[in-house]
């Protein structure tokens, strides 16, 4: 492809250029998640500091018991609908009435199973708690399914509003309620009060109203491809949530809210990016699918995003977690900071693994993600029990990363096959990105030798941090950062050997 064609620069759409719906909709999803980021992570310390551990494991246990009936009913819906080509009003009805239908069994069978998975975990306290959280379940199935389409036309400025309402409500009312009672339930009303919002704000920012009707034809039709997004995610979930299990079961609740801490932290960086990446690309890719060139030019950008932004704040997080974890949690959660560093790893493993599967499901491949995610899950259950000798928090950490390394591995081999790509030429695409986070470690090391016995723990965490963020910033200039230049192209940086 030659430079300044128009096929290079711009993802033609039906509705105008797609690079440009991208761009947008990439810039609103990132504006959401900065800011939600930042809440999170206020809420994150400052419930560190009024709850203990145990409270986090307690809630972890009730959130666990949930997500596991939410996964294995997931009838992949909503997937559907965003993947489907053209006009796809007439199965909204259909759609919504499931998602009632669905949350009502899912609230009696949370409701009458609370005591059972309270003794699975040996935690009798986690009962009443996962009893009341149900309602939040029953309150989603109301939920307007026109929000569908904020992310299948790629409308993210109202899907800011939307989720931030949430975000903002979740976070007012859970720390007055730490403050207020200083136990578990805070988390429970925070929950609550933003699935409250939720199901008002999706009536009040989308015009569609929907109606009880089921259409068994129009059900079928979105299972059909549904069916594989249900057994891939039943299969992600044992894969992401299974080591939460195995902690609650055998380690006990009080290191369970260890481990959740662990991964929360280390993992700020990739969660964000994972949850950008499968709102703005799949939607994206599927108006690509019957177009391989521009369906790979927007991967390698992507990728090349990816590693841009997850490579520097993962490093920056294993680097200075023994600092932060100190001086924001406080003491008591010091024994997260091994787990957190091996985590940092699993998630910039976990950034690259989101890149694939928008691709596997937007051209109509998603059986591909179930069956790497299979052999993921058979890998880690063989190995996380011998792992755990190891040191217990780390060792699950570690057989967590090396199962999530072998889905890298095993996706990224098939996401060659249908881009037609050569391995090479991903490596250039992060190789930028390798560079600034290997400087930045160095860098940042060197400033915590020297000024760690001189001066505050204070002081030192802040000249640490601002010299991995110069260190960035100056890494990135040399090599051709240009904002401008990813609006108008796709690629992040100008200079000849990082190129598209």
């Amino acid at each position: 492809m030659k430079k300044g064609s128009s096929e290079e620069m711009h993802w033609v759409g039906q509705e105008g250029p797609l690079a440009h719906q991208v761009t947008k909709g990439g810039l609103w999803v990132f504006a959401f998640r900065g800011v939600d980021n930042g809440l999170r992570l206020i809420k994150l310390v400052i419930l560190a500091r009024v709850l203990a551990p145990n409270d986090f494991g307690l809630f972890g246990i009730a959130l666990l018991a949930m997500s596991t009936l939410e996964t294995f009913s997931q009838t992949g819906f909503q997937t559907a609908l965003v993947q489907k080509k053209g006009d796809i009003t007439r199965y909204l009805d259909t759609a919504w009435t499931v998602f009632i239908m669905r949350s009502a069994i899912l609230f009696a069978l949370l409701f009458f199973s609370a005591p059972h998975v309270a003794l699975f975990f040996n935690t009798p306290d986690a009962s009443p708690i996962i009893k009341v959280i149900g309602v939040s379940i029953l309150l989603a199935g109301f939920t307007n399914i026109g929000i569908v389409y904020f992310q299948k036309e790629m409308e993210f400025d109202r899907q800011f509003i939307y989720q931030l309402s949430v975000t903002l409500v979740d976070l007012l009312v859970v720390i007055a309620a730490a403050l207020a009672f200083k136990n578990v339930w805070a988390f429970v009303f925070g929950l609550l009060a933003g699935n409250i919002t939720g199901l008002v704000m999706s009536y009040v920012l989308h015009p569609y109203r929907p109606h009880f009707r089921l259409d068994l034809s129009k059900a079928k039709v979105l299972f059909g491809f549904g069916k594989w997004v249900f057994w891939s995610s039943i299969l992600i979930f044992l894969v992401t949530q299974g080591d939460d299990v195995f902690v609650g079961k055998f380690l006990g609740v009080t290191m369970l809210g260890f481990y959740q801490m662990a991964y929360r932290i280390s993992n700020m960086p990739a969660t964000e990016i994972t949850h950008v990446i499968s709102q703005v690309t799949f939607p994206a890719y599927s108006k690509m699918q019957d177009d391989l060139l521009r369906l790979r030019e927007a991967y390698l950008r992507v990728l090349q995003l990816t590693a841009f932004l997850a490579f520097p704040m993962a490093g920056l997080i294993f680097v200075l977690a023994p600092e932060f974890t100190k001086l924001f949690l406080g003491e008591k959660w010091m024994p997260i900071v091994p787990a957190m560093q091996v985590l940092c790893i699993f998630g910039i493993i976990r950034a690259f693994n989101a890149t694939t599967g928008s691709v596997f499901q937007a051209v109509g491949r998603p059986s591909i993600l179930t069956k790497v995610s299979f052999i993921q899950l058979l890998f880690l259950a063989a190995i996380i029990y011998q792992f755990t000798d190891i040191g217990k928090l780390v060792g699950i950490s570690l057989a967590v990363t090396l199962a999530n390394f072998l889905c890298f591995v095993l996706a990224f081999k098939e996401v060659l096959k249908i881009t037609k790509e050569s391995k090479k030429k991903l490596f250039i695409v992060v190789l930028p990105s390798l560079l600034i986070t290997f400087s930045i470690l160095f860098f940042c090391y060197l400033i915590k030798l020297a000024t760690l016995e001189k001066f505050s723990l204070v002081i030192s965490f802040a000249f640490s941090l601002l010299t991995g963020l110069g260190v960035y910033l100056i890494y990135a200039k040399f090599l051709g950062f240009s904002f401008s230049n990813f609006i108008n192209s796709g690629s992040l940086f100008n200079k000849r050997f990082t190129k598209m």
